[in-house]
């Protein structure tokens, strides 16, 4: 059992927009499951958030969850729709909003396959741990206004930033999480053939990490080339670190190996204060509330986030309710009834959240 002296971990549940409403419980039923399972004490705090949150609230990111959330270890963030979001001051986007100012710098994206499910390949394994917080991306990468800008009719102008710091810190997350896996190898991807100073920069920082890390094996691979080869060989890859961009494309074409983007999950992390579970697909506004959306990724990104509160703050229970959860979850997978219909199932969401919670005490 957990010692009972630990503060209980302080979760938020945001659920989101449109299939939010439904993953997002799910996930929280199994943490729930194996929680009390391993004795673990979870002070859930539901907030306010997105399309929802607009209606209510009159903002998308009320003020009052954001003060919430500084009280808090972690959160689970449902996809939000926010290119359905109505031309309003208020109704803004929350992802980045919260990356920066919690400065969850890495997204860590797993990819895994699994028998069965119509994957692409077998034999996958690989983590692509992406930079979060700058890059080409024109709203985070600048302290006020917007990385994207339309001097003239006839112009448009996309800034990308490319900091030190940035690159450092998201390399060394890599490094940190590479040298904990059996392969120990890390690619650094890039394009600095091309981008010779913003490229450049990140190789060098990377190249700079990878002398403290003699026990991680460190390649590195031009994006293009990565693009092809993670179709061709994804095997030959372990941890992967990138610019923004980058990491966002890659990882969608790492999920279209494995089953889609119902099999991607995601961790924000960054130098230790939070983690925020969020699923790398979007709200899929075309499948919500039909009770057939994929809960995989949610749940796989709500058992990454309590094994790494578990692990950052010392709480055995924790890190034991995420190797339960992720027993049960490739448990479920292998039952075809239980599955959804995008992984070659002819279940649904409820039925493969309960054979999750069947298979926790395993």
């Amino acid at each position: 059992m957990t010692d009972v002296t630990l503060a209980p971990l302080r979760i938020g549940i945001l659920e989101g927009d449109d299939i939010g409403g439904e993953i997002v419980p799910a996930a929280v039923d199994i943490a729930r499951a194996a929680a009390e399972l391993h004795g673990a004490s979870i002070d859930w705090r539901p907030l306010a958030i997105g399309a929802p949150a607009l209606a209510t609230h009159g903002h998308t990111l009320p003020p009052e969850t954001l003060a919430a959330l500084e009280t808090l270890d972690g959160w689970i963030l449902g996809p939000i729709g926010h290119r359905a979001y109505p031309k309003l001051p208020n109704a803004i986007n929350p992802h980045p909003i919260l990356c920066k100012k919690f400065n969850l710098f890495a997204n860590v994206r797993p990819t895994r396959s699994y028998p069965g499910i119509g994957c692409l390949h077998q034999g996958v394994d690989l983590v692509i741990v992406r930079e979060n917080n700058e890059g080409f991306q024109p709203d985070r990468n600048m302290v006020a206004g917007s990385g994207e800008f339309r001097p003239t009719d006839e112009v448009t102008l996309s800034v990308r930033v490319t900091t030190r710091t940035g690159s450092r810190r998201v390399a060394r997350a890599a490094f940190e999480l590479a040298r904990q896996r059996p392969n120990k190898h890390l690619t650094y991807v890039h394009k600095d053939t091309v981008f010779k100073l913003s490229c450049g920069m990140f190789v060098e920082e990377c190249k700079k990490l990878a002398v403290e890390y003699p026990e991680v094996r460190v390649d590195d691979v031009i994006v293009d080339t990565f693009a092809m080869r993670l179709v061709r060989d994804p095997q030959s890859f372990d941890v992967v670190v990138t610019t923004n961009m980058f990491g966002d494309i890659l990882s969608d074409e790492a999920a279209g190996l494995v089953g889609g983007l119902g099999m991607a999950p995601g961790l924000c992390i960054g130098d230790g204060d939070v983690a925020m579970a969020q699923a790398t697909h979007g709200s899929a506004p075309d499948i919500a509330g039909k009770g057939i959306a994929n809960p995989y990724a949610m749940i796989e990104s709500t058992r990454m986030m309590f094994e790494w509160l578990g692990h950052s703050r010392g709480n055995d229970g924790a890190v034991k309710m995420g190797a339960s959860m992720s027993r049960a979850t490739t448990a479920a997978l292998g039952d075809a009834q239980a599955r959804t219909g995008d992984i070659c199932g002819s279940g649904n969401t409820a039925s493969f959240t309960q054979a999750v919670l069947r298979n926790l005490s395993l």
